[in-house]
């Protein structure tokens, strides 16, 4: 049965974990010294490691032949835990077990030894998602734990934690992998799989997963299977579906020109075809961000979520439009994703690139400095159409 790329690649050890030093060789030295806490908190977002880090490290803590702080992942508890047959580590999901009955259960079993390894570990992922009284039914077990047990908490919204979890927890912060890791990792599973993959085709995959080597890996999977054994850039901006990415700059030059019919006639047409108005807002703020970044940075590349053509089409828009307009824009787009959550996403888009196109018809403060400024460059620009 075909598997997905990342699960088929998914990191065994420590060391096969991309982007994540910080945090892995302080896991290994605790794992060689012996010196574990009984809880930790993995937080970050999607895709980073949090989870592969949590089942190496509940490996590691039971193997019985670790190499520097790794598992071996050949001994007989490192193969159970894998396969899942060693009940005494368990990894629980919060976001479908959120109730108080299931973690009294889990309480309950904490306090008996492990059958088949040495300790006890349980994974609870997504853990913000535990309601209130189940969360406190976890603080006793997490503040005096048996001394079998270690908890490993994992979660993407670690504001959502209530402060005496976190105080009882050892927390490590995963960062959003850099694009050249990503980069590297891709290229690396493509001489595995036996498939070439362009740099530049890597590096697009790596900045549209936007710091996740899970939805990387995912993205790829997705262009081998159309591919013949040659991923190039223009399979992946197909795929990906950052080929049709050209209605961005076209919106901007409607803006930039003042032209409202073309703006409106472009959203009608993006509307007719599916194109949800409140993803077209978020991508607008993204894409403004971007042109704002280009526009005030010498170089703006490390930052800019685009690379290639992407990159010097995006380029050549942000040096033709003034700051204050994309900076007008930018805020324009947020405010408008507010209020889409209780508007009509459509008349909300609609009226804001009447604004956007007619600044003399808005009177935001953003829209009066377009004003003078175009004032003090010799006139106030009119809309190329009514």
């Amino acid at each position: 049965m075909y598997q997905a790329l990342y699960r088929k690649w998914r990191p065994r050890t420590f060391d096969d974990v991309v982007g994540q030093s910080h945090i892995t060789d302080t896991l290994k030295r605790q794992v060689a010294t012996g010196r574990l806490s009984h809880a930790y908190l993995f937080a970050g977002t999607r895709g980073t490691g949090k989870t592969t880090c949590a089942k190496i490290l509940a490996r590691a803590v039971n193997c019985e032949h670790p190499v520097d702080g790794n598992p071996c992942n050949q001994c007989p508890s490192c193969l159970g835990i894998e396969s899942g047959s060693i009940l005494d580590v368990l990894e629980l999901d919060a976001a479908s077990n959120n109730g108080v009955d299931q973690v009294r259960a889990l309480r309950d079993e904490a306090v008996y030894t492990p059958a088949a390894v040495r300790k006890r570990v349980y994974i609870v992922d997504e853990v913000h998602m535990l309601s209130v009284s189940a969360f406190n039914a976890l603080l006793k077990t997490l503040e005096e734990p048996p001394a079998h047990v270690i908890f490993i908490l994992a979660t993407t919204e670690v504001h959502k934690l209530l402060p005496t979890i976190l105080s009882r927890c050892q927390r490590f912060d995963f960062r959003r992998i850099a694009p050249e890791d990503i980069a590297g990792r891709l290229e690396w599973v493509c001489t595995q799989e036996n498939v070439t993959i362009d740099h530049d085709a890597a590096m697009l995959i790596a900045v549209t997963a936007d710091g996740g080597m899970r939805d990387a890996l995912s993205i790829l999977d997705q262009c081998i299977g159309r591919s013949d054994g040659h991923v190039t850039y223009g399979l992946v901006a197909e795929t990906a579906g950052l080929a049709g990415r050209g209605h961005l700059i076209e919106l901007a030059e409607c803006i930039r020109t003042g032209n409202r019919t073309a703006a409106l006639e472009k959203i009608d047409a993006l509307y007719k075809s599916s194109k949800d108005m409140g993803r077209l807002c978020e991508e607008l703020a993204g894409f403004f961000r971007n042109l704002m970044l280009i526009k005030t940075m010498k170089d703006a590349s490390g930052l800019v979520n685009a690379v290639g053509e992407e990159l010097e089409a995006m380029t050549k828009t942000a040096l033709s439009m003034e700051l204050s307009t994309i900076l007008h824009a930018l805020d324009a787009f947020q405010s408008a994703q507010s209020r889409m959550k209780t508007m009509n996403k459509r008349t909300e888009m609609e009226m804001t690139f009447i604004r956007l196109c007619t600044p003399e018809m808005d009177t935001s403060p953003a829209a009066l400095l377009r004003r003078i400024e175009a004032l003090e460059r010799g006139g106030l620009r009119r809309p190329i159409t009514p």
